[in-house]
């Protein structure tokens, strides 16, 4: 179902589009608004895998050294790259776990202005683009501290082609995980392989990860999900719809963490309503 805001978008200078994104993304995604929780304060190199409209990357641009936005979209980068803060680089690519090309698929009429681009193809997706694919690995990153990944289905190829840097640098990493589209255990056993312990915000405290029970929210609150940004954003909008991992390694937490974990889901219901 196409949402308001993906109809009214194309009718809208992508940079008013993209500042108004920006503006009401926290508000979408609460932990944005915690990102000094989430990357540490002397962070070299952040990574933002799914810049969209770059709400991410310029609060990034703010708290690390170095900011590398990769981006698939031609349009979208193009827009990434004209309105990027001097210490952010653009990358117009697909992170993947091999480099090369790939399919990258959209839905009917869409430009990138839904973020739910993936080379992962879904029931939402009609048309494909011939995409450059990259590794992290293979982008000769440094200290980097931090990496956001939102590719709506293609986590375990971008963090299989960030094992490098996993090893070696031990960044914080904030994945989006939806069990509608892809299983979520596969990524937290990859990355439990890696050392790290996956933590969510379905309220004010950070809790321990229970896959079980993130699954069993996001299919009680699944029909959120498809309203739309706007909608999700708006006072009394509901329940809130949890979607996104901070996975840490070598036992830290994160601030304010809690050592509750409820398995039966009622818990991250109950905080996310909040």
């Amino acid at each position: 179902m196409t949402t308001l805001a993906a109809r009214v978008a194309p009718l809208l200078p992508d940079r008013l589009v993209a500042a108004a994104a920006r503006l009401v993304y926290p508000r979408f995604e609460p932990e944005l608004a915690r990102l000094d929780e989430l990357c540490p304060p002397d962070c070299g190199t952040a990574v933002d895998v799914g810049g969209w409209y770059g709400p991410w990357t310029r609060r990034l641009s703010r708290r690390a050294g170095r900011v590398v936005t990769v981006e698939p979209v031609p349009r979208l980068a193009r827009l990434l790259t004209s309105a990027a803060p001097a210490n952010v680089r653009v990358v117009q690519a697909a992170a993947s776990d091999r480099p090369g090309t790939a399919r990258l698929w959209l839905p009917s009429g869409d430009d990138g202005e839904r973020g739910v681009s993936s080379l992962v193809r879904r029931d939402i997706h009609a048309r494909a683009l011939d995409v450059r694919c990259v590794t992290l690995d293979g982008l000769g990153l440094t200290d980097v501290g931090f990496i956001k990944i939102d590719v709506d289905g293609n986590e375990l190829a971008v963090l299989r082609g960030a094992s490098g840097l996993l090893v070696r640098d031990r960044p914080a990493l904030f994945v989006e995980l939806e069990s509608r589209i892809q299983p979520i255990t596969p990524v937290v056993d990859l990355l439990a392989g890696f050392g790290y312990a996956g933590w969510v915000l379905p309220g004010r405290p950070w809790l321990p990860l229970d896959p079980a029970a993130l699954e069993a929210h996001q299919a009680r609150t699944s029909y959120v999900a498809s309203r739309g940004l706007l909608r999700r954003v708006l006072p009394f909008a509901g329940p809130r719809y949890v979607n996104s991992v901070l996975f840490l390694p070598d036992g830290r937490r994160p601030p304010s963490a809690s050592g509750a974990v409820r398995h039966d889901g009622a818990h991250a219901s109950r905080e996310a309503s909040r």
